[in-house]
């Protein structure tokens, strides 16, 4: 059985969850969200928790895959998912206007990211980027985008950046000595 699988999804007060055939639906202040369900697992509610059921042992891949991704529909629409990112170099900045995100990273034009409609950006000191919604997979999605504009460079360590995330920083060239 499922170590993931196997563990009931305590579902708070303020959230509301509406169990269908193939889905279920989650709704709490934060937003609403709907989460497609894999054949052969299905969702029972037991009191304040969700409990993941699988009909046989031939959908055990997918038990825990459908409860993990209801949990996340639990905690975004109740407390939501944030990531943030710096932008690290000699004049790289952002700025919001209006829906779309504005990057100056050294190119020779600025680049245009459009924000899309369930996600939050709000850009602090021109360097820090925070990224926030209610859908994990969409975040971390905008969040990874964002990041291929300018990949940190692993001998300089200049562009975009995760928060916490550790570089590995590579040595640069070694000096080769005259006359050696």
């Amino acid at each position: 059985m499922s170590r993931i699988g196997r563990q009931p999804i305590a579902v708070p007060a303020k959230v509301k969850v509406d169990i269908a055939d193939q889905a279920v639906r989650v709704e709490g202040p934060k937003g609403k969200l709907q989460v497609p369900l894999p054949r052969g697992v299905r969702f029972e509610r037991q009191g304040e928790t969700l409990v993941a059921v699988r009909d046989s042992d031939a959908y055990r891949a997918f038990h825990g895959l459908a409860r993990a991704l209801v949990a996340n529909a639990v905690l975004g629409v109740s407390q939501g998912f944030k990531k943030e990112l710096d932008i690290v170099g000699v004049g790289y900045r952002a700025e919001v206007k209006g829906r779309a995100v504005i990057f100056s990273l050294g190119y020779s034009h600025p680049v245009e990211f459009p924000i899309p409609t369930a996600i939050d950006v709000t850009v602090d000191r021109q360097t820090h980027v925070t990224v926030s919604g209610v859908d994990k997979a969409l975040v971390g999605q905008v969040v990874a985008k964002m990041r291929s504009l300018r990949p940190p460079d692993p001998y300089k360590q200049k562009g975009i950046q995760v928060v916490g995330q550790r570089l590995k920083k590579k040595a640069g060239k070694a000096g080769i000595k005259a006359g050696a």
